[in-house]
């Protein structure tokens, strides 16, 4: 059941329990700020239904998330580098093949990078996917620099006029200070090589994480400067909450949404639709 069925049923017919619905909407990993804020809104008003509750609640998620979602769009000249990172498990090395598939399917020419050097088996994934899509993967030894396989693949790009280069990094905890600032070091030799890389940096988020990915979050923030989100496994317990409170707390838009294996089962993300559908 949907978010908002579930929440006209729970309070459907019987006075607003304002605890129980406090409960009910960080169950579904608003965050705090957005919860308060529509019980806020709500006590406000003469007579609280279900109706009301449901139209309250779903207004203030439209009102935080972007009316509209820009395509990315190539550079003038050359590539568009964009750092994929997150935790282990969160679908990362998938998604980034997943956007390769969809800058293809625009007709852009795309180049990836396998920077998860410290798992075989994600250069292995992404080879695989790289074959699939008939795209370049640049790859290096096992446990080798990632930062210098990075500038490496900008550097084939460049020669190549390659659009886009997607770097797949390696799946860190948000807590390891060393690891993050690994993350630091691959931004700081792109730059090296062009002084405005990278240009995009996405979180990929698994929405069955809850409000733990919040916390992810603010840590690769800080390491990375993200500019967006992919948030994965939509299809699945991911109740979606979370990019709310993601958006609501520190200002990161969803880029990107993957509801299913399969490479078409990933788009753009449109809030209105994600509202409407998803939640």
């Amino acid at each position: 059941m949907s978010f908002f069925k579930n929440l006209w049923q729970k309070f459907s017919g019987k006075p607003v329990d304002w605890d129980e619905l406090e409960e009910t909407l960080l169950r579904a990993d608003l965050g705090v700020p957005l919860t308060l804020k529509v019980i806020r809104d709500l006590q406000t008003l003469p007579k609280v239904t279900s109706k009301e509750i449901v139209d309250t609640t779903r207004a203030e998620i439209l009102r935080l998330l972007p009316s509209d979602n820009p395509p990315l769009r190539p550079l003038p000249a050359r590539p568009k580098v964009i750092l994929v990172v997150g935790v282990n498990g969160t679908g990362k090395t998938t998604s980034t093949a997943k956007l390769a598939f969809l800058l293809r399917q625009r007709r852009h020419s795309v180049m990836l990078a396998a920077a998860d050097t410290f798992r075989a088996a994600a250069i292995e994934q992404l080879s695989t996917w790289g074959e699939r899509l008939g795209v370049e993967v640049v790859k290096g030894q096992y446990n080798g620099d990632p930062a210098a396989l990075c500038y490496d693949a900008l550097e084939r790009a460049e020669k190549q006029n390659v659009e886009f280069l997607l770097c797949d990094t390696a799946g860190r905890l948000h807590t390891r200070a060393n690891l993050m600032g690994e993350l630091a070091k691959i931004s700081r030799t792109l730059a090296k090589r062009d002084p405005t890389a990278p240009h995009e940096s996405f979180l990929v988020v698994d929405a069955t994480t809850g409000s733990n990915a919040l916390m992810q979050a603010k840590e690769f923030q800080a390491a990375a400067n993200l500019t967006g989100m992919i948030v994965t496994k939509l299809d699945g317990s991911g109740k979606g909450g979370v990019l709310v409170a993601i958006q609501n707390e520190l200002g990161i838009p969803t880029r990107f949404i993957g509801t299913g294996e399969k490479p078409d089962q990933f788009a753009p993300f449109d809030a209105r639709d994600f509202v409407e559908r998803v939640m």
